[in-house]
């Protein structure tokens, strides 16, 4: 392994990548990286400011004319050959995962399942780029269509998931034939800068993948996107972000993949099985300690099955284990800073003042982290918590009294990512997967995403998708050519 100017903590890269060469930022200042279940400092990296950007589009948009010439199936092996270094490293990306992040090791290595399989399946698609040929109506022409990568690309991940957010993007864009410069979230920088060097160490060529790590991503991003080299941008992040990002890039005119905020309704029937609703519900609920922007936000029930399942849900969060990711007898580690705990304690305490019913609540430490789970009983339709992504692991229960209120107050929201529905009926799932205003449906099932799926939302949550063959598009222009019917 290289040694980076940035310097390493426990073996990882510190620096910036800039073509395949790990440097310090131009003005020397780094940030602290801390662990969310202690804070305390566990890394200084990089921190970029606006003058180290053109070093960092000149040399992706340099590479990019041989990388998108790089035959397939050349790039295929390569992201084959990350597929098995990564799995093959699994333990150590995953503790790393936890040390940065916090979240449980078992949750930090599903993490790196799923962040790999997005390599393995933009492996197998980057030798499927299709085009197409055809007469033309009139039959005096042939049309062509040939698929090639967008360019350069921008590619903002978030600190929730900070190998799969990586990879999601990485994998599609390197399959395409584009160039990538990686600007992870300043929380979890970490783990992007390791799965670099992998790239590299792998071959990947210098320029391909770039990183640019800084604790001010407002002013750097938009220098990134002035220089009109850069052709697409992907970002992960909340909605506010992403409105301010699309209009930046509108001066551009570059084409942008959103994946923003959610407020995933969860609904249980009157019929459904509560056995497997209250499981999905755990799930849906406490992956990453409840910090997913696919997290249940709003459990809407039938009054019918109320009582029952939010006893049986208040449950199963009252068991769970509280502690540092790296604990195995952990089940739900810190939030990811004091900020986002007390926003969320914030927002319990006006749900209750707005009438809702704590069912379950432990106030937390004052300089903990940490946040035990919440359930939140009756609350109102129109309470403040009704429209705000949680990000924690806060459980407020709405209740309802018919299928059509259900639907509508699943619907009152500004954000469309994704829905979960429990029933035993086949129409009423039907119905609700039809008429439910979002990009994803759960049908009891409290997990949806999947390297092979196309994930994304509609309304504010977003623009484009990521995953499966819809995945590779986003970084693939289409041109057509003509020419005379039998001319060639």
């Amino acid at each position: 392994m290289r040694e980076p100017a940035g310097g390493r903590t426990t073996g990882i890269p510190t620096g910036l990548l800039i073509g395949g060469v790990w440097r310090d930022a131009r003005s020397g200042m780094t940030f602290t990286v801390a662990d969310p279940a202690t804070g305390d400092a566990v890394a200084e990296v990089a921190d970029a400011r606006p003058d180290d950007v053109p070093d960092l589009v000149e040399v992706t948009a340099t590479a990019f004319p041989s990388w998108s010439r790089t035959p397939p199936r050349l790039r295929a092996e390569l992201l084959r050959a990350a597929f098995d270094e990564l799995s093959a490293r699994s333990e150590e990306f995953a503790r790393l995962i936890t040390l940065e992040m916090g979240k449980p090791l078992a949750e930090s290595r599903a993490e790196v399942r799923y962040g790999a399989e997005f390599l393995r399946w933009y492996a197998e698609e980057a030798v499927r780029v299709h085009g197409m040929t055809r007469t033309a109506p009139d039959g005096a022409a042939m049309h062509l269509t040939l698929q090639q990568p967008v360019g350069p690309a921008l590619l903002v991940t978030p600190w929730n998931f900070p190998l799969a957010m990586a990879t999601r993007k990485i994998a599609p864009a390197l399959a395409a034939g584009c160039t990538v410069l990686l600007k992870p979230a300043e929380e979890t920088p970490l783990t992007a800068l390791l799965f670099a060097e992998l790239l590299h160490g792998i071959g990947v060529p210098p320029g391909v993948v770039n990183v640019v790590t800084t604790s001010r991503p407002g002013p750097v991003v938009e220098r990134i996107l002035a220089d009109r080299r850069i052709r697409k941008l992907s970002f992960t992040g909340s909605t506010e972000v992403g409105r301010t990002l699309l209009a930046t890039a509108a001066a551009g005119v570059v084409r942008t993949s959103m994946e923003l905020g959610g407020n995933a309704p969860f609904i249980v029937y009157a019929d459904a099985d509560l056995d497997a609703a209250v499981e999905g519900a755990t799930t849906a609920k406490l992956r990453n300690g409840g910090q997913s922007c696919v997290a249940a936000n709003r459990f809407i029930v039938e009054r019918p099955v109320a009582a029952e399942f939010v006893a049986r849900l208040t449950e199963r969060l009252r068991a769970q284990v509280t502690g540092p990711g790296s604990d195995p007898a952990t089940t739900l580690g810190p939030l990811v800073n004091r900020a986002q705990r007390d926003r969320a304690v914030r927002l319990v305490h006006t749900a209750i003042a707005e009438g809702a019913e704590p069912v379950l609540m432990d106030e937390p430490e004052p300089d903990s982290g940490f946040l035990r789970p919440v359930v939140l009983n009756h609350v109102p339709h129109d309470a403040h918590i009704a429209h705000a992504e949680l990000f924690a692991p806060v459980a407020p229960i709405y209740l309802v009294d018919t299928e059509q209120e259900a639907l509508r107050l699943a619907n009152a929201t500004e954000a469309g990512l994704v829905a979960f529905v429990y029933s035993t009926g086949a129409d009423t799932l039907l119905r609700a997967a039809t008429a439910l205003e979002c990009g994803m449906v759960g049908l009891n099932r409290g997990l949806v995403s999947d390297a092979a799926a196309p994930f994304g939302g509609t309304k504010q949550s977003g623009l484009g998708r990521e995953g499966g063959e819809v995945g590779l598009q986003e970084y693939l222009e289409t041109k057509y050519v003509s020419f005379p019917a039998g001319s060639l």
